[in-house]
């Protein structure tokens, strides 16, 4: 799970997507935020690490506010994804949602980049629904410095 990808089927899902489905996994991600935060016992320097871990509270908030907004989406999937790094339960309750939001995150189309065997040459776009690229522009040139 990336911010991103939780964001992408967060928006979907306050938008609307899924009908009853959708609902059922708005309603699954309200009851997360909204559950107890069972912080991780604090270790010598982690104390105040563990305090700054957002509930998510303010993020689900500012994306119920403006559920169109994609930055307010991923915002909330980063909250979500920070609690469940210190909250085992939440982690188990969060990865449990992923799985139930499958055919939203089918629906919306996953993208896995990679980029492997060494050097690549020329440009290279990770992402999803690309149009209007061109490619193939002749390169810079530098300056010949004056002699």
């Amino acid at each position: 799970m990336d911010p991103v990808t939780i964001g992408a089927v967060l928006l979907a899902v306050v938008g609307g997507a899924g009908s009853q489905l959708g609902v059922q996994l708005w309603d699954g991600v309200v009851s997360l935020v909204r559950g107890p935060f069972h912080r991780k016992a604090a270790t010598s320097g982690g104390a105040a690490a563990a305090e700054m871990v957002p509930a998510g509270e303010a993020e689900l908030t500012a994306l119920q506010q403006a559920p169109g907004d994609q930055h307010k989406a991923v915002a909330l999937a980063e909250a979500l994804l920070a609690r469940s790094g210190a909250d085992a339960e939440f982690r188990g309750a969060l990865e449990s949602w992923w799985q139930q939001a499958e055919p939203i995150r089918v629906s919306i189309g996953n993208v896995a980049n990679t980029i492997s065997g060494g050097t690549q040459q020329g440009p290279v776009l990770q992402g999803r629904d690309f149009s209007n690229i061109t490619f193939g522009a002749a390169p810079a040139t530098s300056p010949v410095p004056p002699s």
